[in-house]
């Protein structure tokens, strides 16, 4: 007769499977053991059982998460956890249970990493409070993911779960070691990974405390946006906006948390309606940078609004990937082979960088026909003479205006040097 085994913790297979589910539609690099999804599908039924096993028993053990050290737009590294396939879905596992009682109570300013929100929301509040508030407080907290308390996060999750499980495996992924390039390990007492999969709902959690209930407690009626760590408080004065930054200041001192000290500052959105001076007059938030912009009416009435459009950041990191395709060198590739390999990529730029003032974007989009007429001209010897080229590539665009993606906005014909 045999014997049912009983698990310490009641974790479904089917909560195991949906969590692979979603690591493999996020793909994501392998971590310290180099094993990749595929080569993880290659025994998938046995491994995904070993996981859920493991849970279930309370014995699964967090391997060390490999470090990649991410070149930052303003100089300097950010440090990104990838822990392994295996370990990404565990995380999963409990990130899932974890949200289903978390994101009830999320303040609404909240935005990153939530169902049914998106940066481009924050941008978009955050566009509109500009014009009713003179005012924002533009907070960087200095290496956030690096910084967080684990006792105080800890606290947090314990709060919404009565899964003693979830509190066992963050507090172990919590501990789990970083392991560099050069095969030295790091042992951590502070902070949570910056790319790990739990990471997100937990990076919320601290900071629903830490900030959005402290501000709807201590500051009601302040409207901010919050994506994750990067926040953006909007009031109607100065006095306003140095009070409540000193007040924030001391807060984030109470949490274990500091302000980037020349990143952190106070903006007055000038516009033609608002004509003060201050130090600042623009700021960036999530990859738009918003400041005085001249705009055109259709009547062709100019005026001065205080609008959202791409930083010169993201541009600089568009341009640079750009110019790591070396399109114009890929002579063995034809055009249809071109357009499948860029366009889900520009697409992607287009969609998230162009849905506010988007002329913006344009540089970087004809730059794009630059290198494709050099590639043109590389492969067609006859092409060499620019006159001819130009003849040839009015050609294809008038015969396939839609074969790249960026020629819905730009013409195929506009040059950049």
């Amino acid at each position: 007769m045999s014997t049912a085994v009983v698990k310490s913790f009641d974790i479904s297979k089917d909560e195991v499977w949906q969590a692979y589910r979603q690591v493999r539609a996020n793909k994501g690099a392998a971590g310290v053991d180099r094993m990749s999804v595929e080569q993880f599908e290659s025994d998938l039924k046995g491994n995904l059982y070993k996981i859920w096993n493991r849970m279930s028993a309370g014995s699964y053990f967090p391997p060390a998460v490999l470090a990649v050290e991410i070149p930052k737009s303003g100089g300097g590294v950010r440090v990104l956890g990838v822990p392994t396939v295996a370990d990404r879905i565990a995380q999963t596992v409990v990130a899932n249970r974890l949200s289903v009682n978390v994101e009830p109570v999320f303040h609404p300013d909240s935005y990153g990493y939530r169902a049914g929100r998106s940066a481009l929301d924050a941008v978009a509040v955050t566009r509109q409070r500009c014009w009713n508030k003179n005012w924002v407080v533009d907070l960087d907290i200095a290496g956030f993911f690096d910084s967080v308390d684990h006792h105080l996060l800890l606290k947090a999750v314990a709060a919404h779960t009565e899964d003693p499980w979830v509190l066992l495996y963050v507090r172990r992924w919590l501990s789990a070691p970083l392991q560099h390039a050069d095969g030295s390990i790091q042992v951590r007492d502070r902070g949570t990974p910056q790319g790990s999969a739990v990471s997100p709902v937990l990076a919320n959690l601290f900071l629903h405390y830490a900030f959005d209930a402290w501000m709807s407690r201590e500051q009601p009626g302040v409207k901010f946006a919050r994506y994750v760590d990067d926040i953006v408080v909007h009031v109607e004065t100065r006095k306003h906006a140095q009070d409540l930054l000193a007040r924030i200041a001391s807060r984030m001192a109470e949490v274990g948390l500091s302000l980037h000290p020349t990143k952190t500052r106070i903006v007055y959105c000038q516009d033609h309606r608002r004509r003060s001076h201050h130090e600042h007059r623009s700021f960036t938030f999530l990859g738009y940078t918003f400041a005085p912009r001249l705009v055109r009416m259709s009547d062709g009435r100019k005026f001065v609004s205080f609008l959202p459009a791409v930083s010169r950041a993201a541009l600089k990191q568009m341009g640079h990937r750009l110019r790591r395709w070396r399109l114009h060198r890929k002579t063995g590739a034809s055009l249809d082979e071109l357009a499948a390999w860029i366009n889900p990529i520009v697409r992607g730029w287009m969609n998230y960088y162009g849905r506010f003032r988007r002329s913006a974007l344009y540089p970087i989009l004809n730059r794009i026909n630059t290198y494709l007429m050099r590639w043109a001209r590389r492969k067609y010897k006859r092409l060499s003479s620019f006159k001819t080229a130009t003849a040839w590539w009015d050609q294809i665009g008038t015969a396939h205006p839609t074969l790249f993606t960026h020629w819905g906005w730009t013409r195929y014909n506009t040059l950049t040097r």
